[in-house]
């Protein structure tokens, strides 16, 4: 579902108050001449994440879902120089582009791209004694949104906040799909976060150029 009118007024955002910078054009530019699917944040949404990070204050982020790197960028950029990033991306290829932009852009210091399946890679973080997270972004495959959602719980502290991308699935969320793993899985997730009492959350409806979509975003209480 997509409207010219969205993408018009998206367009005029980006041109007034978020302009892109080489880095970042660069970062969608190879992505998509890589092959990666056309699905990264929108310029809009990517200074939006930029300054939750700020607002929160945030030294270290959990990213899972790094694609081609590009909201990963606008993340990394709100951290202090000592500061540090882990994102997670199941695609090698896709984590090699993400790695050659994230250096292009100056933050390979402070980013580590880790590659293979979260629910394998998340275990592995809490056995390092990664966490725990100031700030955990959720944009990977929506199946498993419940327990990504769990392991950010994990890998939290009183305060973290968690946002999770793709929620309203083109307005489809709201009514059973049993047929959909991505909008049953985003449905348990919402169980799962409505039930928790360490979380105290809301969630947006967007338009824009993605299409109509929306985020949950919540912050860890207890």
């Amino acid at each position: 579902m997509t409207n010219p009118q969205w993408t018009a007024v998206d367009q005029y955002f980006a041109e007034t108050i978020t302009p892109a910078d080489e880095a970042l054009t660069a970062a969608l530019t190879v992505s998509t001449a890589a092959g990666l699917p056309e699905i990264a944040v929108a310029p809009n949404q990517g200074k939006l994440l930029h300054l939750l990070a700020l607002m929160q204050g945030a030294r270290t982020i959990l990213e899972i879902g790094t694609l081609g790197g590009y909201s990963t960028i606008w993340l990394a950029r709100a951290l202090p120089t000592d500061g540090r990033l882990i994102t997670l991306e199941y695609e090698p290829a896709h984590a090699d582009v993400a790695r050659a932009n994230i250096a292009r852009a100056g933050l390979d210091k402070i980013v580590e791209v880790v590659t293979g399946a979260a629910l394998d890679t998340l275990p592995q973080l809490e056995a390092e004694a990664a966490g725990p997270f100031d700030l955990v972004f959720i944009d990977a495959d929506k199946v498993n949104n419940p327990r990504y959602v769990e392991w950010a719980l994990k890998l939290s502290r009183p305060g973290t906040v968690i946002i999770v991308d793709n929620v309203v699935r083109n307005g489809e969320v709201a009514t059973e799909h049993p047929d959909d793993p991505a909008i049953t899985g985003t449905r348990e997730m919402f169980d799962l976060v409505a039930r928790e009492p360490r979380l105290d959350a809301t969630a947006l409806q967007t338009v824009g150029t993605k299409g109509y979509d929306g985020l949950l975003l919540a912050r860890v209480v207890e």
